[in-house]
């Protein structure tokens, strides 16, 4: 991990905070140097847990940098974070607004809309959100509660590489504005989450072309006294990042060349198994290059990184390096089959 290219991406993100606020989504990386590295520039963080909350707190972030933007929390947290003094909590269930009314009593809540998410690499549309009507029905419902009805809150799917996603969405968080309206509740929070893409593809919008685009059409749909802010985690984190592997083996076989790495789906890449790409570079193979399955040092067959990768063949024992590799890497791992978690390096 490079700390200068980890400061670069956070001041780019940060010369949008007067007009959004921005929240490091730290699941994506929960590395004590990476969140201190990006704590300095001035980000905020969001958490969904009592342990990245004890990592947050031990850099001395107070309750106005630290959100989240869970629907579904445990009751811990909650009242850990209701104690710190957060008092802005997401939900999208009658049952987590009962949660927050019992826990974090007269808080400010937001919605989770479901929207789509067609346009993400990594899909995160099936597992929370709710949709308009049943987001009115939800906000009125929290007030009998004694909460505050405070906005809305949506996520496009992890690495979105079109801008359109946010169009479909911010209009869809505009109906349920005006509805919410109608029914006398005011909102002025408007969360846009993460979704923020990394290179993992060859053509990405820029951080700068999402926010613009993201500003002109707020302008055109929303009140002037709307407050924005957003929880970007691959972005922040994910092209500063290079895994360092080793090729421990190689096999011709019917389908063709397989590389096995001392990395695989288990302990560093789990993001293959979805639509996430990475790059793989030899760092010392001159030979030829030809199409390889990459795949992992385990004993499951479901360990398989890549097919159809172009690389010069390298030998047993050198070094490949793996791009982008700062974000979902050591996050995701475990050590199945013994194997071990990658260790994080910041020059």
């Amino acid at each position: 991990m490079d700390r200068d290219l980890l400061r670069e991406k956070a001041r780019e993100f940060q010369a949008f905070a007067s007009r959004c606020p921005v929240f490091y989504a730290a699941k994506a990386n929960t590395d004590a140097g990476v969140l201190e590295c990006l704590g300095d520039v001035g980000i905020g963080f969001e958490i969904s847990t009592e342990p990245e909350l004890r990592m947050i707190r031990r850099l001395g972030i107070g309750a106005e940098r630290i959100v989240s933007g869970n629907p579904i929390k445990s009751p811990g947290f909650i009242k850990a974070m209701h104690s710190l003094g957060v008092r802005r909590f997401v939900y999208d269930s009658a049952t987590e607004a009962h949660k927050l009314a019992k826990h974090a009593p007269g808080s400010e809540v937001m919605l989770r809309l479901s929207v789509d998410n067609s346009g993400s690499s990594w899909p995160l549309d099936d597992k929370y959100g709710v949709g308009v009507e049943c987001a009115r029905d939800l906000l009125l419902f929290a007030r009998t509660l004694g909460l505050a009805p405070a906005g809305v809150t949506f996520h496009v799917g992890s690495q979105c590489v079109e801008l359109d996603s946010w169009r479909k969405a911010l209009e869809l968080a505009s109906r349920l504005w005006e509805q919410a309206a109608a029914a006398g509740i005011h909102l002025r929070v408007l969360n846009i989450g993460g979704g923020f893409p990394a290179h993992h593809d060859s053509v990405i919008p820029s951080v700068p072309a999402i926010f613009e685009h993201v500003f002109h059409l707020v302008h055109r749909l929303f009140p002037q006294d709307v407050e924005l802010l957003a929880e970007p985690g691959r972005a922040l984190v994910a092209d500063a990042g290079v895994l360092v592997s080793t090729v421990i083996g190689k096999a011709r076989r019917e389908d063709g060349d397989w590389l096995y790495l001392d990395v695989g789906v288990f302990n560093g890449l789990m993001e293959a198994v979805g639509n996430v790409h990475y790059s793989f570079w030899p760092t010392m193979s001159k030979m030829p290059a030809k199409e390889w399955t990459v795949a992992g040092p385990s004993c499951d067959s479901f360990d398989v990184i890549a097919k159809g990768v172009s690389m010069r063949e390298p030998e047993v024992g050198e070094r490949i390096l793996v791009f982008p590799g700062g974000a979902y890497t050591t996050a995701y791992a475990s050590r199945f089959n013994g194997s071990a978690i990658p260790k994080v390096v910041l020059t």
